[in-house]
């Protein structure tokens, strides 16, 4: 028996929701007292052997350069395949655009029972049981689960990575990926310093910044703390912004370590798609901001004052 670990990766690097999945996994396959292994499907740069600092003692590697290309049906196909073959009763995914695609579907193959948004270790002293996050993050839930295989897409942001000195072997797994019904005839690549979904910082305007042509002060800002940028949603269907920026229940749903809002009053919708930060920082002229409610700091002042002042000290801290 083991926990067995998805690798996730694009353009050949390693995600980082992939390093807190592979910490999360070991410290299950730690709790059931077996072993933590991980399955990589295609090939990348990273040197697989040093992701044993995350826990993990060996890494599985389908090396078909066809999975390089991500189609949610044939992963799901060599996952389950993979997992019957290691005889692994526990799949752990990041619950990421990856993960959110073939954990349903590998469920289905494998007849598992499957717990999405998780946000803690399993409580194995009475069975199974999975805390889960529920309604846009405003409650939690406890499921338990009662198949024999199981499986839990993590939530990003939400388990600690501490890496040790370990190291892991490396074999490869002789799976064929069945023929994929979808064609990619093109790609758009969305440019940036930072992705959004894997920033560790991001900076985020909304209306109050009364135009596209002021988001300089957005952009200069999270320049100078290597962050992603991001808007609210009116911002985006006005086409201030490109909606791939878009955060909130309707966009995209992140959990950064830090979380700035410049001009944005934080409306439920909103909310939804921020409230896993770890910490959130309000500017807004307006003290009855709803988003303050939600902040664990907050400015009340005009962005235009206060932004280029805060890029400032930061830059001078920087040096």
């Amino acid at each position: 028996m083991s926990v067995l670990i998805l690798i996730d990766h694009s353009e050949g690097q390693i995600k980082k929701s992939s390093f807190e999945a592979l910490s999360y996994g070991a410290a299950v396959a730690q709790q059931l007292n077996v072993s933590a292994q991980a399955l990589l499907l295609g090939t990348v740069t990273n040197n697989l052997s040093d992701l044993g600092k995350y826990g993990v003692s060996k890494i599985f590697q389908v090396a078909d350069e066809t999975l390089n290309a991500f189609d949610a049906q044939v992963y799901a196909q060599v996952i389950a395949e993979s997992a019957q073959l290691l005889n692994a009763t526990v799949i752990v995914v990041a619950q990421n655009q990856t993960g959110k695609a073939v954990a349903g579907r590998v469920s289905v193959l494998l007849k598992a029972g499957l717990v999405t948004g998780a946000i803690a270790l399993p409580d194995t002293s009475n069975g199974f049981v999975v805390k889960k996050s529920v309604f846009s993050n405003k409650a939690f839930a406890n499921v338990a689960i009662h198949s024999a295989i199981k499986i839990i897409a993590l939530n990003p942001n939400s388990y600690s990575v501490v890496p040790t000195e370990g190291t892991a072997t490396v074999e490869l797994l002789s799976i064929k990926p069945k023929e994929a019904k979808v064609k990619i005839v093109s790609v758009n690549k969305i440019s940036g310093e930072v992705p959004l979904t894997e920033a560790e910082i991001v900076v985020s305007g909304g209306r109050g910044l009364k135009g596209p042509e002021n988001w300089g002060i957005v952009e200069d800002l999270a320049k100078v703390l290597h962050a992603a940028t991001a808007c609210s949603r009116p911002v985006a269907d006005t086409h201030w912004r490109p909606h791939h920026e878009h955060v909130g229940q309707t966009g995209f749903q992140i959990a950064p370590n830090l979380y700035i809002a410049i001009g944005i009053s934080g409306a439920i919708q909103h909310l939804a798609g921020v409230n896993r930060s770890k910490t959130i920082v309000v500017i807004n002229k307006d003290p009855e901001a709803p988003f303050f409610k939600a902040a664990d700091y907050g400015i009340v002042g005009d962005a235009f004052e206060v932004v280029p002042q805060l890029t400032a000290e930061i830059k001078k801290l920087k040096g």
